[in-house]
């Protein structure tokens, strides 16, 4: 249902924002925009099966989401795993979908949560454009999505 609501334009620019991000950290080697709920958005990766990972990461999510409220945390804000061969990111996209970032082992994790935190407040605002819930004033260039959170 969600899927069905963004409109295919904002889905274009959903991708075009993850191809800038890969192009801003070039230790990325996928890149996936989701529902909460784990459908896929846009995707950027030639390796992974992005609807499992959508899937895992809705699941992971929702962990995520309770861990972070039942310790006093407040709402969720992103999630770091990291593997033997690299990292798995998830970062908050609104209150309705999340980005979802694979790195290799030798990424500075200090520079891909401060692009993924740019990226995940333009794909938030992507997808409030897509649905008219546009706050005040326009929907800021590509390049301009605001200070990090």
């Amino acid at each position: 249902m969600f899927t069905a609501m963004v409109s295919a334009e904002a889905e274009a620019e959903i991708l075009a924002e993850l191809r800038r991000l890969r192009a801003r950290v070039p230790q990325l080697t996928g890149a996936l925009a989701a529902s909460a709920d784990g459908l896929v958005l846009a995707q950027d990766s030639a390796a992974t099966e992005a609807e499992s990972v959508a899937a895992l990461t809705a699941a992971a999510l929702g962990v995520a989401q309770r861990l972070s409220d039942c310790t006093g945390q407040g709402g969720f804000r992103e999630l770091l795993v990291r593997g033997e061969h690299g990292y798995v990111a998830t970062y908050a996209a609104g209150d309705a979908a999340v980005l979802t970032l694979i790195a290799e082992p030798r990424v500075n994790v200090g520079r891909l949560h401060l692009e993924a935190r740019r990226s995940s407040l333009r794909i938030t605002e992507l997808i409030a454009h897509s649905l008219g819930r546009r706050g005040p004033g326009r929907l800021p260039p590509a390049g301009e999505a605001g200070p990090a959170s």
